[in-house]
């Protein structure tokens, strides 16, 4: 059996998170494209989530832990994390005065800086969350790449979702299931499976008529 060296076992971890991050990066992105200003913004969710919102959120997210975590901030200012409203929720929503266009440019350019970072740091490289309790805040690269592809796939999953809500447009490999024929016979199905569990309304039951099985009325 080959030996595998240390080097090699200590570079899969490292060229599979950094695939996995492109990968979940490019779903963010892809998840806007061709969604109109007003639905880039708007509140779609009871708590306000939203899809640029979720953009801004994920730069100022990887900004942090991939960059100033390891002492190698972005050159590249953000007012909410300079003033501190992003404990208030800044860096969940778009201002109006803030283009979809500079947000998506900022998230372009944090994950360029990441992967520069990435290029030339070891995974066992000190950081340090200062947000984080004093207990814990000492912890690797590494730790924190693990995070950052994590919550960016969960991220990425809310877009899709979010996404699917506006206009019907599905994740990559929607079409790839089927096609309008398809998907409505699935959702059928499930709907039939979850009816047998839909709560009975007080009184009489009612045939699919509308009328009482006992001909009252």
């Amino acid at each position: 059996m080959r030996r595998v060296s240390e080097n090699q076992t200590q570079s899969v971890p490292r060229a599979d998170l950094m695939h996995y991050l492109r990968q979940v990066r490019g779903a963010v992105t892809r998840g806007l494209d061709g969604v109109s200003e007003y639905d880039l913004r708007r509140p779609l969710t009871p708590s306000g989530t939203n899809l640029l919102g979720l953009v801004k959120h994920l730069a100022s997210v990887e900004a942090g832990y991939l960059g100033g975590c390891v002492g190698r901030p972005l050159p590249i200012r953000m007012s909410w994390l300079e003033d501190g409203s992003v404990w208030d929720g800044a860096d969940m929503w778009a201002r109006a005065d803030e283009s979809s266009e500079s947000l998506l440019a900022l998230y372009a350019a944090v994950g360029a800086h990441s992967e520069q970072v990435l290029a030339e740091l070891p995974m066992d490289t000190p950081a340090t969350v200062p947000w984080w309790p004093e207990e814990r805040r000492v912890t690797t690269l590494g730790h924190l790449l693990v995070r950052v592809v994590a919550e960016t796939a969960q991220h990425a999953g809310h877009i899709d979702i979010l996404r699917e809500g506006i206009d019907g447009r599905g994740g990559e490999d929607h079409d790839s299931f089927g096609d309008a024929e398809h998907w409505a016979a699935y959702v059928r199905a499930i709907q039939q499976a979850a009816d047998h569990f839909r709560p009975r309304a007080a009184g009489p039951a009612l045939t699919t008529a509308g009328t009482d099985p006992s001909g009252s009325i």
